[in-house]
């Protein structure tokens, strides 16, 4: 593989895999009101959150992290405000103290922020304002969670640089075809991607298992587990549902994501487009196999493939079209006809 577009998938991979907690879109919100509460220089006494209607959608009925319960805009805008920290970014609300959570509560008590609908084409859009005493601030938020794209304060602009995602990255993802992806899985020196690896197994693999207590939401997983047969796949998907349970449950662990948001894959113009699980999808296919967190070489590349291909290990699809089924999945190879029939999805 040519030297530039090596370098180039590497920098994409750092660039896509980081730790959040989680459910993504409130920690945007907490992001973009910790980002404006440092402009602004002191506690907010009101707020209006304005939001993309995927961005509603996506916050509504989530738990947000470390807030003790709490769910909605409101809660995380106004957590973020008085206890984020945003130089965490994606992990913005890690340290929340008890402190900032009775503040919180007191100031959503005091019904301090409002939320609006933004009539916006952009599907990942947030705009807070904030204000205290004669200050105000307005930050936006476009194309990405942590992508602030404009700040005023008090009728000054102190940044404007709205530009889609595509044009902010530094990875160029034109390069990225079928050929090229499996070249790089089969070929990169596991040296220069292991670390990263190593990290998404271990914390994604930790709140996966914490998922099985059974303490978040319906304990998705543990039904799984319990219930079907204990093959292979049904272990995998226990722990992949479990994992994004914990995670859509306000669970405080960390998990590495791959390129973003949300527990429902997607397609996307990017083959290594896949959302916020992708992360959590792919890796307990590969643990699943060995009862340590010991990985071989084999799976390492498997991983990559997974990863690049945005589809979760689950369907099969991406290491039969990468690999072929039989190579990784020898006791299960009359699975389905069609082996991306199922996905991540129906969990």
């Amino acid at each position: 593989m040519e030297k530039n577009i090596y370098d180039n998938y590497l920098a994409i991979l750092r660039e896509e895999m980081v730790p959040a907690m989680g459910c993504t879109e409130p920690i945007a919100l907490a992001y973009g009101a910790a980002r404006a509460r440092e402009v602004l220089g002191k506690e907010p006494e009101h707020i209006v959150a304005k939001c993309s209607g995927n961005i509603i959608k996506n916050v509504r009925c989530v738990i947000i992290p470390n807030s003790g319960g709490l769910k909605g805009i409101p809660a995380g805008v106004v957590l973020g405000a008085v206890a984020g920290d945003a130089a965490l970014d994606m992990e913005v609300l890690s340290k929340v103290t008890d402190e900032g959570r009775k503040r919180c509560r007191e100031l959503l008590d005091a019904d301090i922020c409002k939320v609006e609908l933004l009539d916006t084409p952009v599907v990942l859009h947030i705009v807070i304002e904030m204000s205290a005493g004669e200050d105000t601030v307005c930050l936006e938020i476009k194309y990405d969670h942590i992508n602030v794209t404009r700040i005023e304060k008090n009728g000054e602009i102190l940044l404007d640089a709205d530009r889609a995602l595509e044009e902010k990255e530094a990875a160029d993802r034109s390069l990225l075809n079928l050929e090229d992806i499996r070249e790089f899985a089969d070929t990169v020196e596991l040296s220069d991607v292991k670390i990263l690896l190593d990290t998404q197994i271990k914390s994604n693999m930790a709140i996966a298992h914490e998922g099985m207590t059974g303490k978040y939401g319906l304990g998705i997983g543990r039904v799984i587990r319990e219930n079907y047969s204990h093959d292979m796949l049904t272990r995998m998907r226990s722990l992949t549902a479990a994992a994004s349970e914990a995670r859509m449950g306000g669970c405080d662990m960390p998990v590495v994501i791959n390129s973003g948001s949300g527990n429902q894959f997607r397609s996307t113009d990017r083959l290594c487009k896949g959302n916020g699980a992708a992360g959590l999808q792919s890796v307990p296919g590969t643990c699943i196999f060995q009862s340590s967190y010991r990985v071989s070489e084999t799976l390492y590349r498997q991983t990559i493939g997974v990863l690049w291909c945005g589809v979760c290990i689950l369907c099969g699809r991406s290491s039969h079209h990468l690999y072929g089924r039989g190579k990784y999945f020898p006791d299960q190879k009359d699975y389905r006809e069609h082996p991306g029939q199922y996905s991540g999805n129906h969990l």
